[in-house]
């Protein structure tokens, strides 16, 4: 998946335009995919309470969510330096946190590796799950390079690298593993809450069912099986899922990608204007 080489002369960072993830992370379909994550992520219990322990999830979720999608932004299209600065400043916050087991009493820090794992692994899951099944052309193997890729973004936040899925049937094995930990308990419930129905004006309500509601609802029907049936809420059938993400890829795929770009912090019009032109993430197309 090539774009050409830069004709800037900047820091193509760590990731670099030659790669799956500069590609795939242009795709408007991540926020539909970050939503999934978060579904994802909550069944987790003590990755979850870490979360809603220290901050208040109701009041600043979008902030969360926000930055959540800056970092994801920086490290793949800022340079080396401020890619590491992001790591560095995601790992000190992850050093000072601890959470506490509401049955056990036990004190734990968010930063224990476990917990770490889970949350690297379901945002890469789901990056990959949802994109493809909306209709952005990956191979398999590009799909393994992907996850393979983001040993970097593991290491960032504190992982070892060897200790990572390093591919699709890897992140198969460590799901198949893990499940017997999730569950959806009362913080799962707070966050599925939230995102069907996140405070805002009244004034915007409407606009808040009509749209917002719509891209929630999308990310927890692509979650997998197991996820609907820990949260009792269940999906529409797969093919139906499947059409409405297509369906959606479509439409917002074809908003021009300078407009979508444009929007704050405007991390791939900078990475172009350092690096060249061929920077440009290049749009869906025949699997590349």
């Amino acid at each position: 998946m090539t774009v050409g080489t830069p004709s800037g002369t900047g820091d193509p960072g760590l990731f670099t335009p030659d790669s799956v993830t500069w590609q795939m992370h242009g795709d408007p379909m991540m926020w539909i995919a970050g939503v999934r994550a978060l579904y994802l992520q909550a069944l987790h219990p003590r990755a979850v309470r870490g979360v809603l322990q220290n901050s208040d999830f109701r009041r600043d979720a979008w902030g969360r969510l926000l930055r959540t999608a800056d970092f994801v932004g920086t490290i793949t299209y800022g340079t080396a330096e401020t890619a590491e600065r992001a790591g560095a400043r995601v790992r000190k916050i992850h050093s000072m946190l601890r959470a506490t087991d509401p049955d056990t009493g036990e004190r734990y820090g968010v930063g224990e590796p476990a917990l770490l794992l889970w949350v690297h692994c379901a945002e890469i899951d789901s990056y990959l799950h949802v994109l493809r099944r909306s209709g952005y052309p990956l191979t398999d193997a590009q799909a393994d390079r992907y996850a393979a890729e983001h040993l970097v973004s593991a290491r960032l936040v504190g992982l070892d690298p060897a200790t990572v899925p390093a591919s699709r049937a890897e992140l198969a094995a460590y799901f198949e593993k893990v499940r017997p930990e999730l569950s959806a308990g009362p913080e799962a419930r707070t966050v599925d809450d939230f995102l069907l129905r996140p405070p805002t004006h009244p004034l915007l309500v409407p606009a808040r069912e009509l749209l917002w509601r719509r891209v929630a609802e999308l990310a927890y029907a692509s979650l997998p099986p197991y996820a609907h049936e820990l949260y009792g809420r269940p999906a529409p059938a797969p093919a139906v899922v499947t059409r409405r993400l297509r369906a959606t890829g479509a439409v917002l795929r074809a908003i021009p990608a300078r407009v979508r770009w444009a929007l704050p912090p405007k991390h791939i019009l900078r990475a172009m204007a350092r690096l060249g032109p061929h920077a440009r993430p290049a749009p869906p197309g025949p699997a590349r």
